[in-house]
């Protein structure tokens, strides 16, 4: 294929142009055709630093979707419109990454994975992290049975005080949640990929409005107003797979606590077990002997992509492009990200009746 995939960007905030437009633009075999959002401003100040000269600006995606030559969708939205737009743009024949959460709902997300089957075109979840460097040595390991069956995992998104207090964040209609679906749903996706374990038994959750309700709060994007925190500050989960293995799930966006982690997991298998705590570390017993081994990252190898260091954000890029110019899986499957949101959604469940949720 010598011609680029046309792409077009639904949402030109934050995300888009933190993430998706710079990692893009990097992608040879790529070019930014069409730039969409509610405030015409920003898509088209979004369209002149990284569109190609004669690049679209719309503010109804609608209009954007009926353009016939755009191969590609990136839906970069609040979570409420994820679905709407992604299964809209898989229907008009183009092959879609929606940013994390999938969807607001498990059920919506299920429409979505059942949309790509039915139109037959690619749909990824931008769940970034699992391009780390640590996070992918780590699957390695995982992948090669070096831990033996790990039967216990935590899943750590943890801030001491970290309020995303701009856009949407604590808006319970828009989001669908706070830290949980914000950033949870990374530590979660993360530690379900090691696993390589999709079949949940019952999940068991609490949710928290704590120090949402503070004001002046001491923040690291300064103070948020209390009247406009609608989500939890904090949520926490108790997962039991089918196989009997067992998950305990952390997020806050506002705890008082040290012991402060995003987007890490903890495991612990029979064979042995891994942390990404400080660093990269594997853990075990050898010759009768417990040894802890530092994993020593950045030093070379799968890192480097022409001779060049690539961000976590740039290999998401260049390898989902590349999914859909050699027609293979994409890296992170829209069945996996379904599983998260319907997981996500128990947590919120359980803690509003009480009760333990089974599947």
């Amino acid at each position: 294929m010598s011609e680029k995939l046309r792409l077009g960007i639904i949402g030109c905030g934050g995300i888009a142009n933190g993430k998706h437009l710079p990692s893009l633009a990097k992608v040879e075999q790529a070019e930014i055709v069409a730039f969409c959002d509610l405030v015409v401003e920003r898509a088209e100040k979004a369209a002149q630093e990284y569109g190609v000269e004669e690049a679209k600006v719309y503010t109804d995606y609608k209009e954007l979707l009926q353009d016939g030559s755009i191969d590609v969708i990136h839906v970069c939205t609040p979570n409420a419109s994820h679905a709407e737009i992604s299964i809209a743009a898989l229907e008009s024949g183009k092959h879609v990454m929606c940013e994390k959460p999938m969807a607001k709902t498990s059920a919506e997300a299920q429409k979505m994975v059942e949309a790509a089957k039915r139109t037959g075109k690619k749909l990824t979840i931008g769940y970034q992290n699992r391009f780390r460097e640590d996070s992918r040595y780590l699957h390695t390991v995982c992948e090669k049975g070096d831990l033996g069956d790990i039967y216990f995992a935590k899943a750590h998104a943890i801030r001491r005080r970290a309020v995303p207090t701009w856009g949407v964040f604590l808006d319970e209609e828009q989001q669908g949640g706070g830290p949980l679906i914000d950033i949870g749903t990374h530590a979660l996706d993360l530690t379900l990929w090691m696993l390589n374990n999709y079949k949940p038994k019952v999940v068991l959750g609490t949710t928290y409005h704590k120090l949402g309700q503070k004001e002046n709060a001491a923040n690291a994007w300064g103070p948020w107003d209390p009247k406009k925190f609608t989500v939890e500050d904090s949520a926490f989960g108790f997962i039991t797979m089918e196989n009997g293995a067992s998950i305990v799930l952390e997020s806050s966006w506002a705890l008082n606590s040290l012991d402060v982690r995003e987007a890490q997991c903890t495991l612990a298998g029979t064979e042995g077990g891994a942390d990404m705590k400080d660093g990269l570390r594997i853990n075990g017993e050898n010759e009768g002997k417990l040894y802890t081994t530092q994993v020593e990252l950045g030093a070379g190898g799968v890192a480097f992509y022409d001779g060049k260091a690539e961000s976590d954000a740039d290999l998401e890029a260049r390898l989902w492009i590349e999914s859909i110019i050699n027609d293979t899986e994409p890296v992170v499957k829209p069945e996996e990200a379904l599983v998260v949101t319907q997981i996500l959604e128990a947590i919120y469940e359980s803690s509003r009746t009480g009760e333990a949720v089974y599947f």
